[in-house]
């Protein structure tokens, strides 16, 4: 793909549609976005779809329609648009006009989203008519929105104006030259290009700012990570994700779901998108894989299209792997890039090594091996502290095979969380002998003698006995091997006299009291075997552990905690 379009250098204006821009005029007939838009009378699923060129062209009459508002940099623009063809057009428009897009997951609650409004403040508000209504009734971002847009294709809104009404605006005035196309504004690199809320699984959600810089590093090292070229087709299940698909020159299938429920995607739908388009990437958090890979192993299917899997979110277990996998056609297999809403990619390992040599040690509890750090990726273990640091030193960092916190620098690193000075104070570290700064994960992890990287859980969730401290995926690794265990969870509860460690445990099915003890004791004598497992001694059966809404797959600890107390009482 030539990108000679595009700046090259980092340190000078850059624009991340600029991507869409170049595949408009090298593949302009080439499908861009497909979305499913219901059933036949056959009942076959009816697609819609826009080519580059069409794509390129509609974003740029939106971009238009933008300029003519009088929107640009340091403009905020809240986008409540379900994946479709007009969310990819307005947030490519945004992109274009140089207006900062706040993507918000609708999933992870209403109270949460209006917090989010607050805190990003946006002046303008784009939202399907549920998230118009949401608006009106719960007065979301009622001190900044000064411009309210429905996004209702095809047809009026009453009292509102709508995208298409944008769209004409933007057509005209390019038709007039009073808007010149391409349209783009060129963008300081280190301007805010987009806010990403974080799913707030570990807190209350905060706004990470990205620049157009990290998103073109994004971009890259995607792109060199997984070999991925021009042409390829991706089925993608992760909205946010999608976006990258045009820019990495793929053409992006959104398959029939609820995006914010991937754990309850029905197999037969994903299996007739990929029957139809024949996608060589696919990107799924754990909670998919899950549930797709024994459904398709149990209809002996295999996808021999498929180049690779990707899945992020939480770490998949080799089981989960291991199923999915039987669905490929080698070389294909399923990368797990490690990273965060902060930073992204950090590090990633394919499931053959997984597979084949570090389940066994995940098994007995050396943690989670999340692979080698990215090129150009900062990677350090540092002492464990829950207190800020201002300032980096290298006396911080622990010798390779200790556990301490992972921090991360280099370009895919973001600087700061939008008007959170005390959240970004504890998150980050100045490092000004080198001009830089860390993004502190909130992981903990050590680095092993091939340079891998290993997590062992968050930090918030180690539970600290008076003599020792226990890891949760250590811990929890020794007992998700026994074969009756989908997944377990390690709280601490307070006891009256200290922290009593319990292991919570998901069952792979319903048991009764008689298998309930048999596991039990399974399980009581597992951890036995191991030194960091063996305090572990009170064990309790959950039907279904609270997990994250973005991607159905971080177990919400806290939660179990509370929970496993008041069984404790």
């Amino acid at each position: 793909m030539d990108l000679s379009s595009l700046p090259a250098a980092l340190d000078g204006p850059v624009n991340i549609a600029w991507h869409l821009h170049a595949m408009a005029a090298q593949r302009p007939d080439t499908l861009a976005v497909v979305v499913p838009e219901g059933r036949n009378r056959a009942g076959r699923v009816r697609y819609s779809h826009l080519t580059y060129r069409q794509l390129d062209e509609d974003s740029d009459w939106i971009a238009a329609g933008l300029a003519e508002l009088g929107a640009g940099p340091e403009t905020r623009a809240a986008v409540m648009v379900k994946p479709g063809l007009d969310f990819f057009a307005l947030v490519f428009a945004l992109f274009k006009a140089g207006v900062a897009p706040v993507l918000i997951d609708p999933g992870m609650g209403l109270s949460s989203v209006g917090g989010c409004l607050r805190q990003a403040a946006p002046e303008l508000f784009f939202g399907i008519p549920r998230a118009l209504l949401a608006r009106r009734v719960l007065r979301w971002g009622r001190p900044s929105v000064r411009r309210v847009i429905a996004v209702t294709p095809g047809r009026k809104w009453p009292g509102f104006e709508t995208l298409d009404d944008l769209r004409r605006a933007g057509r005209r005035a390019l038709e007039e030259g009073v808007v010149t196309a391409p349209v783009f504004r060129p963008i300081a690199p280190h301007q805010t290009a987009a806010i990403l809320f974080t799913s707030g699984s570990t807190g209350p959600p905060k706004g990470a700012v990205y620049t157009h810089a990290i998103f073109q590093a994004q971009v890259e090292r995607f792109r060199s990570l997984y070999a991925i070229e021009p042409g390829e087709i991706d089925l993608c299940t992760f909205p946010l994700f999608a976006l990258f698909a045009p820019a990495l020159g793929m053409t992006s299938i959104v398959p029939e779901m609820d995006p914010t429920r991937p754990a309850r995607v029905n197999p037969d739908k994903l299996f007739q998108a990929i029957d139809d388009f024949g996608p060589t990437n696919l990107f799924g958090s754990p909670a998919l894989l899950r549930r797709v890979g024994p459904a398709g192993a149990a209809r002996g299917l295999k996808i021999p299209t498929l180049r690779r899997v990707v899945t992020a979110g939480a770490p998949a277990s080799a089981r989960v792997l291991g199923e999915f996998a039987r669905l490929l056609e080698p070389p294909a297999e399923i990368f797990t890039p490690y990273g965060a809403t902060e930073a992204l990619p950090i590090a990633s390992i394919g499931s053959t090594e997984i597979l084949e040599e570090t389940r066994f040690q995940t098994d007995r509890g050396a943690g989670v091996c999340v692979g080698r750090p990215v090129e150009g990726i900062e990677v350090r273990i540092i002492r464990i502290d829950d207190g800020p640091i201002p300032s980096w030193s290298d006396d911080f960092e622990v010798s390779d095979g200790t556990v301490g916190e992972i921090v991360v620098a280099g370009p895919v690193v973001t600087r700061e969380y939008f008007q959170r000075p005390k959240a970004t104070a504890l998150a980050k570290i100045t490092d000004p002998a080198r001009g830089t700064f860390f993004h502190r994960m909130g992981d903990l992890g050590y680095r092993d003698d091939r340079g891998r990287l290993w997590f062992c859980g968050r930090k918030s969730h180690r539970v600290i006995l008076h003599d020792t401290t226990l890891y949760t995926i250590c811990c929890e690794g020794v007992f998700n091997a026994h074969l009756d265990v989908a997944r377990s969870a390690l709280v601490g509860v307070q006891g009256k006299q200290a922290m009593i460690p319990v292991l919570c445990v998901e069952p792979v099915r319903s048991l009764n009291r008689q298998d309930r003890d048999r596991v039990r004791g399974e399980l009581l004598d597992r951890g036995a075997a191991f030194s960091h497992t063996r305090r572990i001694s009170t064990i309790l059966f959950h039907p279904s552990f609270p997990v994250d809404i973005r991607h159905n797959s971080k177990i919400f600890r806290e939660k179990l905690a509370v929970w496993a107390a008041r069984k404790l009482r």
